[in-house]
Parts: C-alpha cells; sequence; structure tokens
C-alpha cells in the first residue's frame, strides 16, 4: 500500500511478527520484528522480512535484532527505526503522520507501555493509544466482548501467552505467561541439543514446530528428516524426528499455559466462570496453531475450546475496530486522554531507552494522547 493520506492505522508489535491494520483496507503488512544493523557504520541494514533471512546466517559487520522481548521493547532505538520503515512501506508520503493504535501484553508496566508509545511518535506518529492485547484478540475473535456474559481467550503470540476473562466490555482476570512461541522454539533447540548434539538455530526449530509439532498425542504420528552440525568439531548428521518425541520437548511450556489458564479460571468469579465451561475458551495467536492445543485445553479444563477464524490477524483486525466499527461512546470509553509526565527529569542510572523517552516528552510537551483499557497512572520517581 503506497497511497497518501493514511490518517490512522492500528499496530500489532509483536515480539515475532508486526501486522499493521488500516480502516477500509483490512491487514497491509506482516512482517518479522527482525532488523538487521550494520555494526560498522550502525546504520540498518535490512528490516523484517530482509532481515529475518539474514538471522543465524549473519557473519562479520552484519547482526540481526529481535528488538522486542516477551512482548515488551528491549531496544527503544531499533525498535523505532522498525516502525518507522513499516509505517513508511504502508503510506510512502514524507508527510504522513497517522494516529496509531498500538498493542501491548496485558502484564507490562506503566513506563513499558510508554516505550511503545514513544516508540511510536519517535517513529512518526502523530498520536499513538495503547490497547492491551487479550482485548484486541476478543474483538477480533468475534466475542462479544460487551454483553454481561463471561468470554474467555487465550493469544498465543511469540513473546507471551495472554489470557483473559472478559465481561461487560471490561477485562475481569488477566494473566500474561512467559510461554509461547519463541520458547517452543528453545525447547525444540535445548532438546535436539541434549538428545542428538546437534546445534540448530530458531528459524531451524520453528520449521521443525509447524512441521511436526503437538501438543497433544495424534492419530498419525508425523515425522520429519533434519541436518543439522554436531557440537564442537563433530561432522554434521541427518536424524529423523518423529511428533511423539517434539511433543515431549514442548511439554514444559505447553504445561505452564495450562497451568494460566486454570490459575485465571480459579480467579473468575463463578457466574463467568459457568459462561465460559459452557462457552469454552477462544484460541488466536500463531502459537494457537499448534497442532493439538485445543484437543489438550478441551481434555483438560473439560470445556469447549474453539480456535479462532483467522489466528494470525486477530489482535490486529480487533485494534483496527476500535478504528473504525465502535461507536463514539466506545472509542472514548477504551481510548482516554490521560496527563503526561511534567518533568524529563529521569535517574542517573537511567538505561539508554529511558533517556529518549524523557528527551522525547521534552520534545512533545503534554500534548500527546495516549489510551489504554486500564488507565496509566503517574509515574514514580523510581521508574
Amino acid at each position: 500500500m503506497t497511497g497518501f493520506g493514511v490518517r490512522e492505522m492500528a499496530v500489532d508489535l509483536g515480539t515475532t511478527n508486526t501486522l499493521i491494520y488500516v480502516p477500509g483496507h483490512g491487514v497491509v503488512l506482516s512482517e518479522p520484528s527482525v532488523v538487521a544493523i550494520d555494526s560498522r557504520t550502525g546504520e540498518v541494514y535490512a528490516v523484517g522480512s530482509k532481515a529475518k533471512q539474514l538471522l543465524d546466517r549473519t557473519s562479520g559487520s552484519i547482526s540481526t535484532i529481535r528488538p522486542l522481548k516477551d512482548g515488551v521493547i528491549a531496544d527503544f532505538a531499533v525498535t523505532a527505526e522498525m516502525l518507522r520503515d513499516f509505517i513508511r512501506k504502508v503510506d510512502r508520503s514524507r508527510w504522513a503522520r497517522p494516529r496509531v493504535v498500538v498493542c501491548v501484553p496485558s502484564g507490562v508496566t506503566d513506563f513499558e507501555k510508554r516505550a511503545v508509545e514513544e516508540a511510536c511518535l519517535s517513529a512518526g506518529a502523530q498520536q499513538a493509544h495503547i490497547v492491551v492485547e487479550p482485548m484486541a484478540a476478543a474483538i477480533g475473535a468475534g466475542l462479544p466482548v460487551s454483553e454481561p456474559t463471561g468470554s474467555m481467550v487465550l493469544d498465543v503470540g511469540g513473546g507471551t501467552s495472554e489470557i483473559a476473562v472478559i465481561s461487560l466490555g471490561e477485562i475481569v482476570v488477566s494473566r500474561s505467561i512467559r510461554a509461547a512461541g519463541d520458547e517452543f522454539d528453545m525447547a525444540i533447540m535445548n532438546y535436539i541439543r541434549r538428545k542428538y548434539k546437534l546445534l540448530i538455530g530458531q528459524q531451524t526449530a520453528e520449521k521443525v514446530k509447524v512441521e511436526i509439532g503437538a501438543a497433544y498425542p495424534m492419530s498419525n504420528e508425523l515425522q520429519t528428516e533434519l541436518r543439522a552440525r554436531g557440537m564442537v568439531s563433530e561432522p554434521p548428521k541427518a536424524i529423523v524426528l518423529t511428533s511423539e518425541e517434539i511433543r515431549g520437548a514442548l511439554e514444559e511450556p505447553v504445561s505452564r499455559i495450562m497451568d494460566g489458564i486454570k490459575e485465571t479460571m480459579d480467579q473468575t468469579p463463578p457466574e463467568l466462570a459457568s459462561d465460559i465451561m459452557g462457552r469454552g475458551i477462544v484460541l488466536a495467536g500463531g502459537g494457537s496453531l499448534l497442532r493439538g492445543l485445543d484437543e489438550r485445553l478441551r481434555h483438560e479444563m473439560q470445556m469447549p475450546a474453539h480456535l479462532a477464524e483467522s489466528p494470525l490477524t486477530c489482535v490486529a483486525v480487533g485494534s483496527g475496530s476500535l478504528l473504525e466499527k465502535l461507536d463514539e461512546t466506545a472509542r472514548h470509553r477504551w481510548m482516554k486522554r490521560v496527563p503526561r509526565r511534567k518533568s524529563n527529569r529521569v535517574s542517573p542510572h537511567a538505561d539508554n531507552g529511558e533517556l529518549a523517552i524523557a528527551n522525547r516528552h521534552e520534545a512533545v510537551g503534554s500534548g500527546v494522547v495516549t489510551s489504554t483499557l486500564s488507565p496509566v497512572s503517574q509515574p514514580s520517581h523510581n521508574e
């Protein structure tokens, strides 16, 4: 999409992938959240799909960075550069300054929310609004979030799994678990290193996960052949992996997700829990595509589990709905103005991200809008 005048967009800023939704056009961008940097100049070498091609393959002066970790910004400057590149891909007008709605995990701190907001502003957004991922996922999955009944969503992303119970337009109970797609990949990498004394990168582990990964026993087990280099000076060799052994490798992170759902249900009011036991839980996010995850939920929780119609785009579509489908009352309810910090003073121990945010505040003053489903409180001096 290269037209002029994109005034609003919704950004699903994920650890693994970033999606952008434009009202009237739908999801117009889906790119890996990866940046390649030329260490000689410090300049961005590639962003998105082109940068991902260099993962596990870079050498010399080019290094690849995933600027988000566990759903939050780990490298502020690189995240801003990545967002700037993505926004320009959506609208190449040099004057484009859209209003942006961006999603964050439910468990992030106020400072982490502000870091996301400031990255959007640094990338060229006129305004930045924050919405929590499970609410966006629920809206995108078509759940009746405004009704007085209980709805439950599990959004398995790259860095976090978001679990939430929603009723009357509010998140009643939520939990953010750092067990998701990246943890699945790491579990496979560690298993192959321990069992076969072979080293593989994350892209290879992801390929194995997609081809034969599972969370529940299957009637017909799958297998795939893998060729990898040995540890130390051992030569490369080929092995055959089965879905049964990969299921065992994934048991620890999958069990943590199951435990999180049980703990969330334990904290849910009885009336809403009864609704959920009857209607079930909806699965969203790329990690929800793991084979048998829905069946595992049905078996352990003894309640229905349904995969969303478009699990990969639920969060982007849901946050986009806040821009184009909801009435003004709902938009103002979920997008509230909150006061900005009055001073750009930061601790002498502040990291580069905190200093960048403080400098940005000095530049934009108090006119920036932040929106959140749960209002952001004033920062403390220890933040």
